[in-house]
């Protein structure tokens, strides 16, 4: 008896059908006009998928890019959670549905969910691939128009997916705050640039301010460490490259890295990293050099010969630094050398029994 496919599976065969009787070099100009709307700094009044041509040639070249990134962010997110799952979910901007393949990857299981977008092509195609998993046949897939307008309903988890970016900043304020309104947790994802990071720290700071708790990437809810426009949060995730990448790119390659920023926020108390690998971790002789986000405890600002001041406890310092792990330090050296980025640190008590 064989096995049942997994999401990730399910989905790429789904995307492989689509792609039988559209012409290539129709798919590729699509992919083509969309990588730039993609790739822009202007927001658009209008939906970037205009027909099927487009849907498809969209969800066959971004959804599995969109469908890894957001994969390993909740990923990240589920361990800082981990008594908690969805009972419902909302998918804001979520196109043909990456998002909500992920979040069912993650979270195996029928769930109420809601996919809202404003590219009625893009939500007709969502429904069609759906139909290929019987948790995500009953989704809704609803057009709505994403920005200052728009209503959420009461739901666990709200997902907002490369969508900011294509937004003016009062849309983008206006969806944040809208989820965090809704939703008992929330999970933004954006492109792994500049760009994407600077809209994911905004709309941290705005789930912060609507009384969220940061649970991942995150160590901490205080303020990010890294200094505006010197450096930038993001991860990457693997991707397997289709033949439609292969042709638009002129690559050879069967994989490609997928680089994206993310935040996730709860209501409730989460369960964050210590602390979190922010770059590739470099491997030496004998020694790994780790860099990491963490906190330490506040600095005391009495005096030598009198007490702290009442209220000068302000909370855990973030800080931004690089570890060195060497052999002496025994199994954590085995597991640093393991420690891929984005890994929380130390692992997990358990995680491959690494110590």
């Amino acid at each position: 008896m064989n096995a049942p496919l997994s999401p990730s599976d399910t989905l790429r065969t789904a995307l492989a059908h689509l792609l039988d009787g559209l012409p290539p070099k129709a798919a590729a100009q699509a992919v083509e006009r969309l990588i730039v709307n993609y790739r822009g700094r202007t927001p658009t009044d209008a939906p970037v998928l205009r027909d099927r041509s487009d849907a498809v040639a969209y969800a066959a070249y971004r959804m599995p890019a969109t469908f890894e990134a957001v994969s390993a962010a909740l990923e990240a997110f589920a361990r800082a959670v981990p008594d908690w799952e969805p009972g419902s979910h909302v998918d804001v901007g979520g196109g043909t549905g990456a998002a909500t393949w992920a979040v069912n990857a993650t979270w195996p299981g029928g769930r109420p969910v809601t996919v809202l977008d404003w590219a009625e092509p893009a939500l007709a195609l969502g429904r069609e691939i759906a139909a290929a998993h019987p948790d995500l046949k009953p989704t809704e897939w609803q057009r709505s128009r994403i920005g200052a307008a728009l209503t959420i309903e009461s739901t666990d988890l709200v997902t907002i997916s490369y969508v900011l970016g294509e937004l003016t900043e009062g849309d983008r304020t206006a969806v944040v705050d809208a989820a965090a309104t809704a939703a008992q947790a929330v999970v933004v994802i954006e492109p792994g640039t500049p760009d994407g990071y600077a809209r994911v720290i905004d709309a941290r700071d705005r789930l912060i301010a609507a009384g969220l708790h940061i649970a991942a990437p995150c160590p901490h809810s205080a303020a990010c460490p890294i200094v505006p426009g010197e450096d930038w949060c993001h991860f990457a995730a693997r991707v397997s490259r289709s033949s439609l990448h292969r042709q638009v790119k002129g690559g050879s390659l069967a994989y490609e890295d997928e680089k994206f920023s993310y935040v996730a926020a709860t209501r409730f108390a989460p369960a964050p990293a210590t602390s979190r690998v922010v770059r590739k971790p470099q491997i030496r002789k004998g020694q790994v050099l780790l860099d990491l986000c963490g906190t330490e405890p506040p600095a005391l600002t009495g005096t030598d010969t009198g007490p702290v001041p009442t209220g000068t406890d302000t909370g855990p310092v973030p800080t931004l630094g690089r570890t060195t792990v060497t052999k002496r330090h025994g199994p954590l050296y085995k597991a640093a050398r393991d420690a891929d980025w984005g890994d929380a640190w130390p692992p997990p008590t358990g995680d491959d029994d690494r110590a």
